[in-house]
């Protein structure tokens, strides 16, 4: 997920919500900790909402975004609804705090996901998500589901764009590399070992 969960996904609490909190067409109570720990009083200018929509629609195909819940973070550190979808996916966009751009989208599954991981849970059985981000991400620990910055021993990596796949099975990720130190422009497994190690698959 890159920093890209560290989405919606590292930092925050990312996650720090409550299992619903993330559904599709709910914004979440809080900032994930992912690539959107920061809040919009990060930001060094307030966009439009018609910016953050046009922001967050650019981390998934055309066909997903133009139907999605597109969310995003309020000056408060709470999630507002920007726009509402119909096609089961939320959307957020970039976060300016964040060196590259990190907009994302999830499904409903995947969004379970991301609440167990802000709230340190085990992710629920049998509910495989999707995540795009099709525009990059930022900078993560490939080891260390919550860390929020580089040292000797964490393994930062870079990918970028790229699609997720949470929650599935072990022996699923058992069929892919899981190197601490992966080559990021192949499919690899990020936070292997961890509850919340998920397949990143870049798509450039």
């Amino acid at each position: 997920m890159s920093k890209s969960v560290h989405l919606v996904c590292a930092s925050a609490a990312i996650f720090g919500l409550g299992g619903s909190a993330w559904a599709a067409d709910t914004p979440p109570a809080n900032t994930p900790a992912m690539h959107h720990a920061a809040g919009a009083k990060d930001a060094k200018s307030a966009p439009t909402d018609e910016e953050l929509i046009a922001s967050a629609m650019k981390a998934a195909p055309k066909k997903v975004a133009e139907n999605a819940t597109i969310v995003a973070p309020d000056p408060k550190g709470g999630m507002r609804t920007l726009r509402k979808g119909s096609d089961g996916f939320t959307c957020m966009p970039d976060n300016p705090g964040t060196p590259g751009p990190d907009p994302m989208c999830w499904d409903k599954s995947a969004g379970d996901w991301i609440d167990a991981y802000l709230n340190h849970k085990t992710p629920p059985a049998g509910k495989v998500g999707f995540m795009y981000m099709l525009a990059g991400g930022t900078d993560a620990s490939n080891t260390d589901p919550y860390a929020a910055k580089p040292t000797a021993t964490n393994h930062w990596v870079k990918t970028g764009p790229h699609v997720m796949i949470v929650g599935a099975d072990a022996s699923f990720y058992d069929t892919y590399p899981k190197s601490a130190d992966p080559d990021t422009k192949t499919p690899y497994v990020m936070w292997a070992g961890t509850p919340y190690q998920h397949l990143m698959a870049p798509i450039r």
